[in-house]
């Protein structure tokens, strides 16, 4: 049985994201009171206080690997185990709230999950979850992702893993348990695939076929792909995408916590934008 009606998830692993993180926090307060869990990784624990400044944080360990981008793909398998609750919304720890989403959880009244559509949604045109040249790739997407034995389609499509909200059914259950079974596919042929979540999380989504509603992107707004939208409503949910980072968001997230949280960034934590992990 859940402990709560409602809540939030993210995924820390590794000191690159701290600051987001701690941003994401004050967003996150700003507009919602509902506890936030934080599968944390490869974070001094020294750090932890920091974070639990804010109310209601429940850090809870992710799956641990040196690798902090498969550390963090592996946190994401762990969503539906790691909940306690009935409604959750996991977004990624480099969003920033701009307003509330509680409509978001009213509608996990109806629907298994509520996603968002990739800035590139066409997965025969998704270039990004190969290895090689881009330009090269596009005639074969589809063909090498059939090769590894992910069950796509023509009109299949790719979805921005940065926000996914859900309910507690047998079908999310069962949608989670393909979601890593199709990860392992896509682990196992890193000669062909990137290290990415994208395509598993579509396979799940073909084969499990759950009841769900796509939001539009003022839900989980790309900052980095700004002029690829035409969008007339408010942007409710900022994804700070590299290099544009939440803290510069201060309107929303600014206070006497995180002023000085800033200034004590700029010395102890490492650069977000130069981190190995994103030059590999």
């Amino acid at each position: 049985m859940t402990k709560e009606t409602r809540g939030f998830i993210t995924i820390l692993t590794g000191l690159y994201s701290f600051q987001d993180c701690i941003h994401f926090l004050a967003a996150i307060r700003k507009f919602h009171q509902e506890p936030i869990i934080i599968l944390i990784d490869s974070v001094p624990q020294i750090f932890y206080p920091l974070l639990k400044a804010f109310k209601n944080v429940i850090l809870k360990p992710a799956p641990a690997n040196a690798n902090t981008v498969l550390a963090s793909r592996q946190a994401k398998l762990a969503l539906y185990a790691a909940s306690e609750f009935e409604r959750t919304i996991y977004l990624d720890s480099d969003i920033c709230l701009l307003t509330d989403i509680n409509d978001v959880f009213e509608s996990l009244d109806d629907d298994d999950f509520l996603l968002t559509e990739d800035v590139q949604p066409h997965i025969i045109k998704a270039t990004n979850l190969l290895r090689g040249k881009q330009e090269d790739l596009l005639p074969h997407v589809l063909p090498i992702l059939q090769s590894v034995g992910l069950p796509l389609k023509e009109d299949s499509v790719q979805y921005n893993g940065g926000f996914i909200a859900f309910r507690k059914t047998e079908t999310t259950k069962t949608f989670f348990d393909k979601f890593a079974y199709y990860f392992e596919i896509v682990k196992n042929n890193q000669d062909k695939l990137l290290l990415k979540d994208q395509g598993a999380f579509a396979s799940a989504i073909a084969s499990v076929k759950p009841k769900m509603k796509i939001l539009p992107p003022t839900y989980n707004y790309l900052s980095k792909w700004q002029q690829a939208y035409n969008i007339q409503d408010q942007i409710k949910v900022l994804h700070c995408t590299y290099p544009y980072r939440p803290q510069y968001a201060k309107n929303i997230t600014r206070s006497l916590y995180t002023r000085i949280f800033d200034r004590f960034a700029k010395v102890f934590l490492p650069n977000q934008v130069t981190n190995p992990w994103r030059i590999k």
